[in-house]
């Protein structure tokens, strides 16, 4: 007798589709994680020339005698740590004529990529997209999947879980990655702790290097965005796909033929999240098959096959 599909069983392996595609070596899941891989050389190399260029304006001595004011004088309150700066040179304009060219960089991992301020933190949602993916109440993708809809609760619900974890909110957690990143790229000032009230000199080859670093962040941000756009895309075919089945088998055969090995048993043996209750003993097997990673691709099919075999069995026996 041929199983029925019902919303429950469409929403299981509409949720188990969304899993392959994004684990799948597209063009945009490569190109995500490559510039994923650079992000953190790319940050330290522009710390280390912006903390140059900090440090030729406010010198360790100014810092120290600041330091000495501050802790002998009680109103005196002149140190301020900050990780944003407007940085500059003297250039020329389109008409020939001299300006001060500036512009606003910012090393907190939820700092503004273009502007003064970045309302919504993407950067940090596509580098530590995994961290948030982990989490049952996160969803590092929430604001691609709402490009172009208004705010709504579902939005916001998801950012602030997010930030929450993230620890952008004091005392959030007790793993802030928020602060332990925004720690690594930090200095003491001198002054106001808006960095908007200060400018810093650069030379032109400095700015270009800066310019070029804030640009790859955004090209990161990109990168992600367009690989999850892919994604949502796709989801949107496979639902209207699965939405016109009538039986479990053609889903399945969609899912096969799409490159998505599952079975129907996997399906009706599924929880509400998507994921399969394994018989134990399989289970037992396919958790012992992950240790060995040296295994050809030949025999990592055939392992699969034997335990759906297997598996498939134990329906029939129970």
């Amino acid at each position: 007798m041929r199983e029925r599909l019902n919303q429950d069983r469409r929403n299981k392996i509409n949720l188990r589709f969304r899993v392959h595609l994004e684990q799948e070596p597209t063009q945009e899941k490569q190109d995500y994680d490559n510039k994923k891989a650079d992000q953190v050389e790319l940050n330290d190399n522009a710390w280390g020339l912006m903390s140059g260029i900090v440090r030729r304006y406010y010198t360790p001595a100014d810092i120290i005698k600041a330091k000495y004011l501050q802790d002998k004088f009680q109103n005196v309150d002149t140190i301020a740590k900050d990780s944003c700066f407007h940085t500059g040179y003297m250039g020329v304009d389109d008409e020939g004529k001299d300006k001060y060219i500036e512009e606003h960089f910012d090393f907190k991992v939820d700092g503004a990529i273009d502007g003064e301020y970045n309302e919504k933190p993407n950067y940090a949602y596509a580098l530590f997209r995994d961290e948030l993916k982990a989490q049952d109440d996160c969803n590092p993708d929430i604001n691609i999947e709402m490009d172009g809809k208004e705010r709504n609760p579902h939005e916001q619900k998801f950012q602030d879980a997010n930030d929450k974890y993230l620890g952008y909110y004091s005392g959030s957690n007790e793993i802030s990655y928020a602060k332990e990143w925004n720690d690594k790229y930090e200095l003491d000032l001198i002054g106001s702790s808006q960095c908007r009230d200060r400018s810093i000199n650069c030379n032109k080859d400095e700015f270009i290097i800066l310019q070029t670093w804030k640009q790859s962040k955004g090209q990161f941000v990109m990168a992600h965005f367009k690989w999850i756009k892919t994604v949502l895309e796709q989801m949107k075919f496979v639902k209207d796909v699965v939405k016109g089945y009538k039986y479990l088998d053609e889903a399945i055969e969609f899912a096969n033929e799409s490159g998505f090995a599952i079975t129907d048993a996997e399906v009706i043996r599924c929880n509400s999240s998507g994921l399969t209750i394994y018989n134990p003993k399989n289970a037992a097997e396919m958790l012992k098959s992950m240790k060995n990673k040296n295994i050809s691709r030949d025999q990592k099919i055939a392992d699969r096959a034997l335990y759906e075999k297997k598996d498939a069995q134990s329906q029939v026996v129970n």
